[in-house]
């Protein structure tokens, strides 16, 4: 199974990327979030990957960090009738801080704003990832770590806890919760990590 790859740019989109390794392109499918983490084409780009394997086809999928990863894997092992393209229409369209932060909320109508997710499927991963999710996840800015070195294991800690309250305010000031969730990716890595949620809401709605 390849779990990750290191190699040159060579193409990008929204939702997909080539990667050359050594002379060889890989195909991999990314969620939006990854996309706008993405070097310049021509540049050096690491990525963790899952591999999909069917009878027919075998698909590549790439995240910038171990959250984004973890989750994806957490949607298609654990929640039924939820594929890899779901779950990266999910991953597209909010942080796994703000997917952390609706299903410990109990939040189906934020999850059923994303493509393919209707209220019988949100309240479905709500039932089944309630009690799943833990300290071994990731922060979702943590960086991938430079080539050679090991993956950290960080704990989650209040940073989502603010970052999941300054999406609820954005929401409930009439943001669409993808949009809420793209105004804080751009603006949490310029503040300070112990940035209030009111610091957090005023950067994000400045832009």
């Amino acid at each position: 199974m390849i779990v990750q790859l290191t190699g040159r740019l060579v193409e990008s989109t929204p939702l997909t990327c080539v990667v050359d390794c050594h002379g060889v392109g890989y195909l991999v499918h990314i969620p939006v979030t990854t996309a706008e983490r993405l070097p310049n084409v021509g540049q050096e780009v690491r990525l963790l990957t899952q591999s999909i394997y069917r009878e027919d086809d075998q698909l590549l999928f790439g995240f910038a960090t171990r959250d984004e990863r973890d989750l994806f894997r957490l949607l298609i092992d654990k929640v039924g009738g939820i594929g890899p393209k779901i779950a990266l229409n999910i991953l597209s369209h909010l942080s796994p801080t703000s997917f952390r932060a609706a299903v410990v909320a109990g939040d189906a109508r934020l999850l059923s704003q994303c493509p393919g997710i209707g209220k019988k499927t949100a309240e479905r991963i709500l039932l089944e990832l309630k009690d799943k999710f833990g300290p071994s996840l990731a922060p979702a800015d943590a960086p991938l770590p430079r080539p050679g070195s090991a993956l950290p294991v960080v704990a989650a800690d209040s940073a989502d806890q603010r970052a999941a309250d300054a999406l609820s305010a954005l929401v409930a000031l009439g943001y669409k919760a993808p949009e809420a969730d793209k105004a804080l990716r751009k603006v949490l890595p310029t503040l300070p990590a112990d940035a209030t949620v009111e610091q957090i809401l005023k950067a994000a709605l400045k832009g």
